[in-house]
C-alpha cells in the first residue's frame, strides 16, 4: 500500500465555531473521514493552524522542505491548506521544488469538515487519492478535479467548485473513475529543492485613469521595492497617450526593478502586438506569457532571491517555463 503524508497549515477544513477559526488537527481527519486509511498508510503532521490569509513564504519555506524530507519516506504527500491563498502556495511550491517526483496535492474546503453538509470528506479523500498516483506536479485537488498547482486560482468562494485553471485543462479529473490526462509533466532534471522568496516585491493593476505619479511613488528607489507584476489590459496593454505609464515603468526597471507583466484577462501577454503593448516591451518589461497573478507573483519572488544580482539569468529564468506555468 502507499504511503501518504499529510501536512496541516489550517483553513476551513479543519475550523469550528462563530465565527470560524482555526482548530486543533491531530489524528481527527482519519476518524471523521476513515475511508482515506484504505487508499494509503497515513502520516499526519501539523506545520501550522492559520487561517489562510496568514500563511506567506516564510510557511512556503517549511512546506518545501517537509517536502524534502519526505520524499524516499513517502509515495505523495497531501497539504491541508485554506482556499484563499492555496493557489500562491501551491504555485510557490511548483518553483520550489524543482525535479519533483511524487505528487504534491494541496486541498481544502468550503465548508469545515465537522459540518453535516460539507465538501471537505470528498476533498481529502480525492486528494489522498490523487497522492497514491503517478503525477509528479503540485497540483489543487478540489470537488473532483486535479489543477496544475502553477496555473490554478480560486474563482468562487460560495460554490463547491472554487478553484479553476484557465488555459490548462485539469491534470485529472475524478468521478466513477480516475482520468489522468496526456498533459500531466515529468521531472526534466534531478530533484533540488531551492526555496528562496525575496518579498520585496508589489502588486499593481491597471486601470482607468490611473495615475502614473501615484506608481512613481510606490517605486521610488529608496522604497526599497525590487520587483512588481504588473498586471494590464488585454494582452498587455497599458495607456500611452493620456497618463502614459510606460516613462514610469521605463524609470523603474533603469534602476534595476524587475517588471513583470501579465493580463487581467485569460490568454497570453503579447507585447508586441498593440503600440500601447510595445510601449512597454521598450520599457524594460518582462513579460509574464499565459501566467496568473500567482504564478507570476511567485516566480517573481523567487526569481529575486535565487538571482538576486544577476539580471540576465533572472530575465531567463522568468522566461522560462520552469513548472508549467506558461503552457
Amino acid at each position: 500500500m502507499s504511503r501518504v503524508l499529510i501536512l496541516h497549515t489550517g483553513g476551513t477544513l479543519a475550523m469550528r465555531g462563530e465565527p470560524l477559526e482555526p482548530d486543533a488537527f491531530a489524528n481527527e481527519l482519519t476518524v471523521v473521514a476513515p475511508e482515506i486509511l484504505k487508499l494509503a498508510d497515513i502520516d499526519s503532521r501539523v506545520v501550522a493552524s492559520l487561517d489562510s490569509s496568514d500563511v506567506g513564504p516564510e510557511h512556503w519555506i517549511e512546506l518545501a522542505r517537509e517536502v524534502e524530507s519526505a520524499r524516499g519516506n513517502y509515495d505523495g504527500v497531501v497539504v491541508v491548506h485554506g482556499t484563499d491563498t492555496m493557489s500562491y502556495t501551491a504555485s510557490a511550491l511548483s518553483f520550489a521544488l524543482k525535479g519533483l517526483d511524487i505528487p504534491v496535492v494541496l486541498t481544502g474546503a468550503q465548508r469545515p469538515l465537522a459540518a453535516v453538509r460539507t465538501d471537505a470528506r470528498r476533498n481529502i479523500v480525492d486528494a489522498v487519492e490523487m497522492a497514491t498516483h503517478d503525477v509528479p506536479e503540485v497540483g489543487v485537488c478540489f470537488d473532483g478535479l486535479l489543477l496544475r498547482g502553477c496555473r490554478a486560482t480560486k474563482s468562487n468562494s460560495l460554490v463547491y467548485r472554487a478553484f479553476e485553471s484557465p488555459g490548462c485543462a485539469p491534470l485529472a479529473r475524478l468521478g466513477v473513475d480516475v482520468n489522468l490526462a496526456p498533459h500531466v509533466r515529468r521531472p526534466n532534471g534531478p530533484f533540488e529543492c531551492d526555496p528562496r522568496f525575496d518579498s520585496s516585491v508589489l502588486l499593481v493593476q491597471v486601470f482607468p485613469g490611473m495615475e502614473p505619479s501615484l506608481l512613481e511613488r510606490m517605486l521610488d528607489p529608496d522604497s526599497g521595492v525590487r520587483g512588481v507584476v504588473l498586471v494590464a489590459f488585454g494582452l498587455g496593454t497599458v495607456p500611452t497617450t493620456f497618463r502614459p505609464l510606460s516613462p514610469v515603468i521605463k524609470a523603474a526597471a533603469d534602476a534595476g526593478v524587475e517588471v513583470l507583466v501579465v493580463s487581467i484577462s485569460a490568454g497570453a501577454v503579447n507585447m508586441g502586438l498593440y503600440k500601447n503593448s510595445l510601449a512597454l516591451m521598450h520599457s524594460g518589461a518582462v513579460s509574464g506569457g499565459s501566467m496568473g497573478v500567482e504564478a507570476a507573483l511567485t516566480k517573481l519572488m523567487h526569481a529575486l532571491a535565487a538571482y538576486p544580482d544577476d539580471r540576465a539569468a533572472r530575465r531567463r529564468y522568468l522566461e522560462w517555463d520552469v513548472a508549467g506555468e506558461l503552457s
